[in-house]
């Protein structure tokens, strides 16, 4: 949903995120499947390790196992992410319309009346084209460790965002994402596991959020508790997984 998903996105980037600790720590990295079993018990004590396609167990690109929980988890998290990102947006745009100009001509942002698919195909195709390139950007930070961490698939705990001190030293003065004046150093072990545990949780429940309301404005009655405020949207909300910006 727009711009504002994206920069939601970004400002989230590394929530709530545990730093690798000593083996006496509580908080560890999460790398093979008893770690895996660990985290899923507390994140859902009911539906507890759920893995009907064995992925833990998998050896993506000949990697080792390691690397590929690495990496499934590092996928997990950032999904939600985005996930979290798109629920706010989506919400935020169906009730706020943004009083400033959306463009340098003076064009207002589309109205409240469009449903966000259909507010994102009336975004002029320069502006996608700057949230694509921003996103790009970070995601390339992102796989090179900021230049000072390993791959997540090579140690890095999953989900934790390079910092932007070489790109602040050396280029411009930026903000790291994730607490940038240093909030949560005093923060205990436990707490920063328990706030782990919550935005995992936060970002399958988004994921499960978002695609109610697209499921609900591109098919009626497919949700009925969404069905007395969906905007039917008659595009195709997956265009823009096919190498195109929008539907129309």
């Amino acid at each position: 949903m727009k711009l504002f998903s994206a920069l939601s996105l970004l400002t989230s980037a590394s929530a709530f995120v545990v730093p690798k600790q000593a083996s006496t720590s509580n908080v560890v990295m999460h790398e093979s499947k008893a770690d895996l079993v660990s985290i899923a018990e507390k994140a859902n004590p009911i539906v507890k390790f759920y893995d009907p396609m064995n992925l833990a167990e998998a050896d993506f690109w000949g990697q080792g196992n390691e690397a590929t929980i690495g990496f499934l988890r590092q996928s997990e998290i950032k999904h939600g992410r985005i996930a979290m990102a798109a629920f706010v947006g989506y919400v935020v745009q169906s009730n706020f319309h943004f009083p400033w100009a959306q463009t340098l001509a003076g064009a207002a942002h589309p109205s409240t009346d469009l449903s966000p698919e259909a507010q994102w195909d009336a975004v002029p195709v320069g502006a996608k084209w700057q949230i694509f390139f921003v996103i790009s950007m970070l995601e390339l930070w992102d796989e090179c460790g900021g230049g000072s961490m390993p791959h997540y698939m090579s140690g890095r705990q999953p989900g934790k965002f390079p910092t932007f001190e070489m790109f602040r030293d050396n280029v411009h003065f930026v903000l790291d994402l994730y607490d940038p004046f240093g909030f949560s150093k005093k923060m205990s072990d436990e707490a920063k596991e328990k706030k782990l545990v919550a935005e995992l949780n936060n970002g399958r429940l988004a994921m499960l959020g978002i695609f109610g309301f697209l499921c609900a404005d591109t098919i009626p009655g497919s949700v009925p508790a969404l069905s007395g405020i969906a905007i039917p949207y008659s595009g195709d909300v997956m265009v823009p997984f096919e190498g195109q910006f929008s539907y129309f």
